[in-house]
């Protein structure tokens, strides 16, 4: 039975360790946010923060995570308030359908984590997300409205 933290809460879940970590948050943990898309870890749709990292979940057995941290998409607000990185998904107009937009924010946030000020090769590196809406545009103003350049050198 592996005991892991979901969201900061620390859960046990009884089931065959090589479930996949998307379908003991979706099916176990009722955390419906993290989606199903391809089931190969080629889409990014089921993107979570595994200490940290984004990782897709659809492809990680839920025995990898024991003793491990796992940030979902509800996992990002904080004291009822939104995410920076959600909030503007909003303020420019991220989404169309919505489907795939989870599982970018959630690798958003991990890159923004890493390197508040990420070129745009090291977007496209670091967002590998698919999206049928093509929203990419939109998704690369919101990362650059994010970024913190660092204060000229005097």
């Amino acid at each position: 039975m592996p005991t892991f933290t979901v969201n900061g809460q620390s859960v046990d879940v009884e089931t065959d360790p090589d479930t996949p970590l998307l379908w003991v948050l979706r099916d176990h943990l009722n955390l419906t946010g993290t989606k199903f898309g391809c089931g190969v870890a080629a889409c990014g749709a089921c993107t979570v923060h595994l200490d940290g990292q984004a990782v897709r979940s659809c492809v990680i057995p839920v025995s990898a995570c024991t003793d491990k941290q796992v940030t979902t998409i509800e996992g990002l607000k904080h004291d009822g308030s939104l995410h920076p990185v959600q909030q503007a998904w909003i303020d420019h107009q991220v989404p169309q359908c919505g489907y795939c937009q989870v599982g970018i924010i959630m690798a958003t946030v991990a890159l923004l984590n890493h390197n508040r000020n990420p070129s745009d090769a090291e977007i496209g590196a670091a967002i590998t997300n698919i999206c049928r809406c093509g929203t990419y545009k939109r998704v690369k103003q919101a990362i650059r409205a994010l970024a913190v350049t660092p204060p000229a050198k005097r």
